[in-house]
């Protein structure tokens, strides 16, 4: 089964893998030069970091103590970077408790081209009652800070970490679909904690799951979320190739899903056929008995 599992990521459906290859991203920043290495956050305190919730959010998170950067540099130098990719092994793809259920996640990955919100998806989630968990990269969050925290304070969404700068965990520096990786373990070390600690200095939000720009991270990359307590998540069913997908084929795609299944799609292009599609696809979905939750109810 885990076989046809790490299958799935790749086939995603009928579909074949240059054209989601291609798609994933594109719905994130495409040619948006904020993706390399060069845009990592920068360095941490040298002792390791307490994470505190903002004072003035009344749903304020516990404070999380992470490893400082100095301290995942020395724990990771001499590890080997191993595999780069969607489905290495240490990357989560499905749930590990399923009992009947599928999730949806959505990235919404920021620059100029991908700081957009798809409202009419949102609403779609809203009016089946379908929860969803939202990965935010730090540069949407500044971009829309005030629906951020609306959407924190929404029982059905939980909110996720997709990165700093948008770039591929890749600590020899491999390239995604033509945007830069971190070169080091200490920008990979920037890459997630960057916005991992903006996520909670600034919404109260302690992010339990990551995942990178383009979705690539190594085998070191994954290590080190884990060891920092974040888990690194990718997704069985891709739902609409960077948000390039017409409504048809993304309501398709929602058919893939069945239980222990994770979909990923974007909601950060509102002209995309991301939300109509998945309109078409949920009402089928749900009348089979499919149910929907959040990572972390899985976990």
């Amino acid at each position: 089964m885990e076989h046809y599992t790490r299958r799935r990521v790749l086939k995603a459906g009928s579909l074949g893998l240059g054209a989601l290859a291609a798609g994933l991203i594109a719905g994130c920043s495409a040619g948006d030069p904020a993706g390399g290495a060069g845009s990592a956050a920068a360095p941490a305190p040298a002792g390791p970091v307490p994470v505190t919730a903002a004072p003035s959010l009344a749903s304020a998170s516990p404070q999380a103590v992470y490893l400082s950067r100095s301290q995942a540099v020395a724990k990771f130098e001499g590890v080997p970077a191993g595999q780069f990719g969607l489905d290495i092994p240490g990357i989560e793809l499905r749930l590990p408790r399923a009992d009947g259920a599928a999730a949806l996640t959505f990235d919404a990955c920021g620059g100029p081209k991908g700081s957009g919100v798809d409202e009419a998806l949102l609403d779609a989630l809203r009016a089946r009652k379908v929860p969803a968990t939202l990965f935010v990269n730090q540069r949407w969050a500044r971009a829309n800070a005030r629906l951020l925290a609306e959407l924190v304070d929404e029982k059905l969404f939980e909110i996720a970490n997709h990165g700093t700068s948008h770039a591929p965990l890749a600590t020899l520096g491999q390239s995604a679909y033509g945007i830069g990786g971190t070169g080091s373990i200490g920008q990979a070390y920037d890459e997630v904690m960057g916005n991992q600690r903006y996520l909670a200095d600034q919404f109260g939000i302690v992010a339990k799951f990551f995942r990178s720009g383009t979705a690539h991270m190594d085998d070191a990359g994954a290590a080190m979320c884990r060891e920092l307590g974040v888990v690194p998540m990718n997704f069985t069913v891709n739902l609409d190739a960077g948000a390039t997908f017409g409504a048809q084929t993304v309501a398709a795609q929602v058919r893939q899903l069945g239980a222990g299944d994770v979909g990923i799609g974007h909601f950060n292009q509102p002209a995309s056929g991301t939300a109509k599609g998945m309109a078409l696809g949920l009402g089928p979905a749900l009348e089979s008995g499919l149910r929907f939750i959040t990572l972390s109810e899985a976990w």
